[in-house]
């Protein structure tokens, strides 16, 4: 199990991604909470969608921004970024998706991760409330 630091941190993290999309008006913006799930690859799946390729590469840089700006983090990894149809960025406890609305809906991301606890957040939140949920 790991550390409560280290769950503050994925958890600050998952908030400043979601302002970062925010920032770029992005929509349907849903936070999955992978943290009590036996073999998941990080604590969060942060998921948001872009109506155009120059909103999604918008909405990745953003999110990159003001991570870097906050936490002084770079992504570990990144892809996507060349099909311009979903970009992901990887923070090790935090990855990030940015999809196009039907590349989204094609891959299903949440459905795949329907055991995960799952934040639907409305556009006008400025942050996750309570993104560890009522019990942390």
């Amino acid at each position: 199990m790991k550390s409560t630091l280290v769950r503050q941190d994925s958890d600050s993290l998952a908030d400043v991604v979601v302002r970062g999309m925010q920032e770029k008006k992005a929509v349907d913006i849903v936070v999955l909470n992978l943290k009590e799930l036996k073999n998941a690859v990080a604590d969060y799946f942060v998921i948001c969608s872009a109506s155009s390729d120059t909103q999604l590469d918008a909405i990745a840089r953003s999110v990159e921004e003001e991570v870097e700006r906050i936490t002084g983090q770079n992504p570990w990894q990144t892809e996507g970024r060349t099909n311009r149809e979903w970009v992901l960025l990887d923070y090790v406890d935090v990855v990030v998706h940015v999809f196009l609305r039907d590349r989204r809906q094609f891959y299903a991301l949440e459905e795949l991760w329907g055991d995960a606890e799952i934040k639907y957040l409305e556009e006008e939140n400025v942050s996750v409330p309570n993104a560890a949920g009522p019990n942390k």
